[in-house]
């Protein structure tokens, strides 16, 4: 599916890889509609892309990614505004390192079910929504691509450090579900990818001390650097434009391979 004149509904859009998406699919010719829980930033981010590329590419709509009418009523304006959802990215997450038992005992649920919610729960309320829109969409391409869902994972699906259990189970289950998905939407002309990234340079990462950035570095194969948020743009693109991409997750981190600690 080529990007030009579709529309994307981006969540995390605010900062970081979602907003790097956002830049790259614009710079392509595609409309975004940009989802985030940070009002503030978000609008402020709209403006600045909007004044670059247009004031009819770009919307946004501030919500929780896990809350159903929250999305419902941010997707009704993406399609108010621009006609259909073509492309949903889903790069909205959050962290949080806890032991399983530490000093003060046993990890509190609320803050594991709080990290399933978001990253998980949250990229599954979205995309089944976005999905449920796409399937009524007019043939993108001669194989009769409808939609491209490409959701956001982490190395840690695969790679979870010590005290990553919340985090790693949500990551692992966004894998794990990427298969299912994409056989069960593939009758509706919906391709289901996923983007399992290493270390990258975000807002968080870019403020950190040598003493944190540079033994990732170290254990990262080659290139010996971070991640940048445009490489995983391209990468997202890349996956859009290429039709025969389905049902996978790919790794986008340099060969690094996370250690125990």
């Amino acid at each position: 599916m080529e990007l030009q004149d579709k529309t994307a509904f981006i969540t995390g859009g605010a900062s970081g890889l979602g907003l790097a998406t956002a830049k790259n699919f614009l710079a392509a010719g595609a409309r975004v509609m940009l989802y985030d829980l940070n009002a503030a930033e978000l609008e402020k981010v709209a403006d600045q892309l909007a004044a670059e590329s247009g004031q009819d590419k770009v919307a946004w709509h501030a919500g929780d990614v896990a809350d159903e009418e929250a999305v419902k009523a941010a997707i009704a304006a993406a399609c108010e505004r621009f006609g259909s959802i073509h492309i949903n990215v889903n790069s909205a997450g959050i962290g949080g390192a806890a032991r399983t038992v530490g000093r003060d005992g046993a990890m509190p649920l609320g803050k594991f079910e709080h990290i399933v919610r978001v990253n998980l729960i949250g990229t599954f309320n979205v995309l089944r929504l976005c999905a449920e829109v796409m399937q009524n969409n007019e043939a993108q391409t001669g194989d009769e691509e409808r939609g491209v869902i490409i959701n956001v994972a982490s190395i840690a699906a695969f790679d979870g450090q010590t005290g990553q259990a919340g985090y790693a189970a949500s990551k692992g289950g966004i894998v794990s579900m990427t298969l299912p998905i994409a056989r069960d939407l593939g009758k509706r002309g919906i391709r289901v990818m996923c983007v399992a990234p290493g270390v990258f340079e975000t807002p968080l990462l870019a403020a950190a001390p040598d003493e944190v950035r540079q033994p990732l570095i170290a254990i990262t194969q080659f290139p010996k650097r971070l991640g940048m948020p445009e490489e995983f743009a391209r990468e997202v693109a890349h996956i859009v434009n290429c039709s025969y991409l389905n049902g996978e997750t790919i790794r986008l981190d340099a060969g690094i391979r996370m250690p125990a600690i």
